[in-house]
C-alpha cells in the first residue's frame, strides 16, 4: 500500500511532500494509521473516534473535511493527496472497496426511481446487498446475465453501460471503417429489455458509433442476420434467453454475426474493467443520437429480408403442400419474441394449419403460464398438449422467449405427447434433411455436419450412414459459426446442419447462431415427411432407434450459488483434474479428453494432443461406449454433467445413466 501512495505522491505532489509522506508518515506506520498519527501531531484527534470503522468513502468525506481545517501548505497537501489517493484507488476498483463501500456509492448515487426504491428494498436484507455489491458481474465468452436490480453484480442500466462503454472503447481503437460499420441493437420481451437497448446506443453514440436499433422485439437469429444483413462490425442482444423473468443478459455478436470470438472478447473485457466509475459513462439522449444520425430504426425492412432467407430453408415445398391441410401443428412463443413472426414464417413455408397457443402468445415479461420459460421443462408444454389433443395435433412446437431455441413433443400411438430431446430432435432432422437431398441429387459429396462435443453421437451415427462426416466443436454456437466460416472460405466441406444437445439448431448459415425460426419450419417439414407416409414423427424415432441403436442422453445440472460459487466450481473442476476418474460404477475409462490441458489420455497412460481451443471441460469415454463430461456452464453458476449412453433398449440405457449419475454426483457435493 505505502508503495502504491508514493508512486501516487511522486506525480501529484512536489519532492518535499513526496520525502515527508513516505520518510515520516509510510515508513513508520501502515496506511491507517499514519493518518490517525498525523491527525494527533496536529491537535486533530477530535475528529476521530475510530477511523477504522468508517467505511472508504467516509473516509474520504473526513479527509475532505480535514483539508479545510488544514492551513500549513504541507499539512494540507498530504491530506488532500491522501484523499486522491483512496478515491483514484477505488475508481480503478482498488483494494479498499467493500461491498459497504459499493453499497454507499449507489445510495449517494442520483439513480432512476425504480432503482432507488428497489435499493431501498435491498437495505432490508444484508444478504442481498453482500451478493449484489460485493464484486462484479462477470463477462464471459456468453456476454453477462443476472438478476435485474441496483448493484454491480447485476443486470441494470448502468451495468449496462459500462459493458457497452467496454465495447465502444474497444471499436474506438479499430480502423476508421470498420468503427464506421456501427453495431445493431435487438431485444427481448423482458422487463428494461427495450430500455437497455436504448441506453447502449447511447453510449455508443457518445463515442460517435453509429447503433440499428430494432423498433420493437425481435428473435436472437434475426440479430445475428441484422448483422450480416446490414455489414454492422457488432450486434448487441439483451436477453436472458430461457432464464426466469428476474433476470436479463446481454450477447456481443462479432461481424461474421456469430458470438464474439473469445479473442475480441478478452480485449472488450479488459476495457470494461477499466470502467469502474459506473455513474460517469457519458451516453447520449434518444433525441440527441437521431439528431446527429448516430440511431437508426429498423423493423419491418430487415423482417422481409429475414423472411425472405426462411423461405429458402424448406427442401421438398411440394410434400409440404401435399399434406398442408393435414397437417396440424401447434406452437407456443412461450410470451416471448417468436410471436412476431412465427405467422409469417410458417406461411411462407406453407404450413396453413398451424394453431398457437393464445395463452403463451401474450407478450408477458412476467411468462405468467410458465414460470421458467425453457422449452426443455415438460411443464412449458402442458397449454400446448391440451390445444394438441383437441385439434389432434401431429407435432407441438415452443420456442424460448429470444426464439434460439426450440423443444417439441410428438403425438404416440395412445394420443399423449412425448417431449423429444435436443439430441432427438437433431437426429430426426438430420436424416430427413440428408434423405432428402439424396433423392432430389443435392447432397454434396464434403456434406458435413458440426455438433458440440456435450451432443449425442446419435445424429452423427445417422449423418455415417449417408456418407457425411461429422465435426465436432465445443459447446458455444460461435464455433459451429467458425466452422461454417472456414468450409466458405476455403471450400473444403459443405455445412448442411449444426446443432447443440441443449436445442438450438441450424439449417442454412444466412444466420451464425441457433436459429428457432429454421428449426421450426424444418421439423413440421419432418412431420409431413412422416405424414405423407401414414406415420407420426414418433414412429420415425422409433425406426431410428431399431436402425442405429438406443441411444440416451441426460444433463444434469449442480447449482453452486452465493459469492463462494465460482470458487467452489474451480475447486470441483480442480480436483477432478488432481484425482482422475478411471472408473465409474465398476465400468472402466478408456480416454480422458481434458480440454484444458488439450490433451487425450488413453488407459495405458499414452498422451495425445487435442486441437480444439482449450476449455474447462472433461470427457470421458468407458468401455461400453459411454461418454460422460463435466464442464462448469458458461452464463450460470453450475456444473453439469452430461452422460451419453447407447444400448439396445430404453430401459438399459436408462438404467445405465441412473448409475453412472450416483456415482459421480458424490464428486460435486
Amino acid at each position: 500500500m505505502p508503495a502504491i501512495i508514493a508512486n501516487y505522491g511522486e506525480k501529484v505532489v512536489p519532492a518535499n511532500v513526496k520525502n515527508f509522506l513516505n520518510k515520516e508518515i509510510l515508513t513508520q506506520y501502515g496506511w491507517q494509521e499514519s493518518v490517525v498519527s498525523l491527525c494527533q501531531r496536529y491537535g486533530l484527534t477530535g475528529v476521530f473516534l475510530s477511523w477504522h470503522n468508517f467505511t472508504v468513502i467516509g473516509q474520504v468525506q473526513i479527509l475532505e473535511r480535514l483539508s479545510f481545517r488544514l492551513v500549513n501548505p504541507l499539512q494540507k497537501s498530504l491530506f488532500i493527496l491522501s484523499k486522491s489517493v483512496i478515491m483514484k484507488l477505488v475508481m480503478k476498483g482498488g483494494f479498499f472497496m467493500s461491498w459497504q463501500d459499493n453499497y454507499q456509492l449507489w445510495q449517494n448515487a442520483e439513480l432512476t426511481s425504480d432503482l432507488k426504491n428497489d435499493l431501498a428494498e435491498m437495505a432490508k436484507d444484508e444478504d442481498k446487498l453482500i451478493e449484489a455489491f460485493t464484486k462484479p458481474m462477470e463477462f464471459g465468452t456468453a456476454g453477462m446475465r443476472g438478476v435485474m436490480e441496483p448493484g454491480i453484480n447485476a443486470m441494470n442500466i448502468y451495468t449496462v453501460r459500462q459493458a457497452t462503454e467496454g465495447l465502444a472503447r474497444f471499436m474506438d481503437q479499430l480502423p476508421a471503417e470498420q468503427k464506421a460499420a456501427g453495431v445493431a441493437i435487438s431485444f427481448d420481451s423482458r422487463y428494461h429489455s427495450q430500455e437497455f437497448a436504448l441506453n447502449a446506443a447511447g453510449v455508443l453514440g457518445a463515442h460517435g458509433i453509429k447503433s440499428y436499433v430494432f423498433d420493437g422485439l425481435r428473435p436472437t437469429p434475426e440479430l445475428s442476420f441484422t448483422v450480416r444483413h446490414l455489414h454492422t462490425y457488432a450486434g448487441i442482444m439483451i436477453t436472458a434467453s430461457h432464464n426466469p423473468k428476474q433476470y436479463n443478459g446481454y450477447k456481443i455478436y462479432g461481424p461474421d454475426g456469430g458470438q464474439m470470438p473469445p479473442e475480441e472478447v478478452n480485449q472488450i473485457v479488459a476495457y470494461i474493467e477499466k470502467v469502474t466509475d459506473l455513474f460517469s459513462v457519458k451516453t447520449l439522449t434518444q433525441s440527441e443520437l437521431r439528431a446527429h444520425n448516430l440511431m437508426q430504426l429498423v423493423g419491418e425492412d430487415i423482417d422481409e429480408a429475414y423472411l425472405a432467407k426462411l423461405a429458402t430453408v424448406t427442401i421438398r415445398p411440394d410434400l409440404i403442400k401435399k399434406v398442408a391441410s393435414e397437417l396440424s401443428v401447434v406452437y407456443s412463443p412461450l410470451h416471448g419474441t417468436g410471436k412476431v413472426l412465427y405467422d409469417r414464417v410458417f406461411r411462407t413455408a406453407g404450413l396453413t394449419n398451424v394453431v398457437v397457443v393464445p395463452e403463451q402468445a401474450v407478450l408477458d415479461p412476467e411468462f405468467a403460464t410458465t414460470p421458467f420459460p425453457n422449452p426443455e421443462f415438460p411443464q412449458t408444454f402442458e397449454l400446448a398438449e391440451q390445444l394438441g389433443a383437441k385439434n389432434g395435433a401431429d407435432l407441438l412446437i415452443a420456442t424460448d422467449p429470444d426464439a434460439d431455441r426450440l423443444g417439441a413433443a410428438v403425438r404416440q400411438p395412445n394420443g399423449e405427447y412425448q417431449l423429444l430431446t435436443g439430441n432427438q430432435i437433431a437426429a430426426l432432422m438430420v436424416n430427413y434433411i440428408l434423405a432428402a437431398k439424396q433423392a432430389i441429387g443435392e447432397l454434396p459429396a464434403d456434406g458435413c455436419i458440426v455438433k458440440s462435443i456435450v451432443s449425442s453421437e446419435f445424429a452423427a451415427k445417422v449423418a455415417a450412414s449417408y456418407g457425411v462426416e461429422t465435426r465436432d466443436v465445443l459447446t458455444g454456437f460461435k464455433y459451429i459459426g467458425e466452422q461454417i466460416e472456414q468450409m466458405e472460405t476455403t471450400g473444403q466441406g459443405h455445412f448442411l446442419f449444426g446443432f447443440e444437445e441443449s436445442y438450438g439448431y441450424l439449417v442454412k448459415s444466412f444466420v451464425r447462431d441457433k436459429d428457432a425460426m429454421q428449426a421450426s419450419v424444418m421439423l413440421a417439414e419432418v412431420a409431413a415427411f412422416y405424414r405423407e407416409q401414414g406415420k407420426t414423427m414418433y414412429d420415425g424415432l422409433q425406426e431410428l432407434f431399431t436402425k442405429f441403436g438406443y441411444f440416451q442422453e441426460k444433463t444434469v445440472s449442480f447449482d453452486f450459488l452465493g459469492l463462494s460459487g465460482h470458487e467452489k466450481m474451480a475447486n470441483v473442476m480442480k480436483e477432478f483434474r488432481a484425482n482422475p476418474v478411471t472408473e465409474v460404477a465398476g465400468v472402466a475409462v478408456v480416454a480422458t479428453e481434458d480440454y484444458q490441458n488439450q490433451t487425450k489420455t488413453l488407459a495405458d497412460g499414452t498422451v495425445e494432443k487435442l486441437e480444439l481451443p482449450t476449455a474447462n471441460v472433461l470427457k470421458y469415454y468407458l468401455t461400453d461406449e459411454t461418454w460422460i463430461a463435466v464442464r462448469p456452464s458458461g452464463t450460470e453458476p453450475k456444473i453439469k454433467l452430461y452422460f451419453g449412453v447407447e444400448s439396445d433398449s430404453a430401459a438399459t440405457s436408462t438404467a445405465k445413466i441412473e448409475k453412472y449419475q450416483a456415482d459421480l454426483a458424490t464428486r460435486l457435493k
